[in-house]
């Protein structure tokens, strides 16, 4: 992610992401173009709602661990050049796991969905799980 355009604590998040050559997880498919796999957006999910989980003073230095994902739906191609939107929103959000529902956008269009599952490890010097 590049940067948070919009935040709402404990509620929504929207993050930007450019997507250059520079990028390491870029594949090419037979068309020869490069391109961002699926897996690598809602991984950028994931990323831009642990910002929003970890702002919170009580989750800061845990550690934000992806248990599961649900409902995914992938409706685009990711191509260099591309920004994305990402949009955020808290479903559940307990002391030790959550749901986040994520929408991935690139000019305006709906490339992705899904639900992301997170647990929270303990933060420095607290107990495990």
């Amino acid at each position: 992610m590049d940067r948070i355009i919009e935040f709402e604590p404990n509620r929504r998040i929207v993050g930007i992401k450019h997507v250059t050559h520079g990028e390491p997880n870029l594949s090419r498919p037979r068309q020869g173009l490069p391109v961002i796999p699926p897996t690598i957006v809602m991984e950028a999910v994931a990323q831009v709602g642990a910002v929003l989980v970890l702002a919170s003073p009580e989750n800061q230095g845990r550690i934000p661990y992806l248990v599961g994902m649900d409902r995914v739906r992938h409706r685009g191609v990711v191509r260099v050049g591309d920004t994305l939107h990402i949009e955020v929103t808290v479903q559940k959000l307990r002391e030790t796991m959550g749901r986040m529902a994520g929408v991935v956008e690139v000019d305006g269009q709906t490339i992705a969905r899904g639900v992301v599952i997170f647990a929270l490890g303990p933060a420095a010097g607290r107990a495990s799980l």
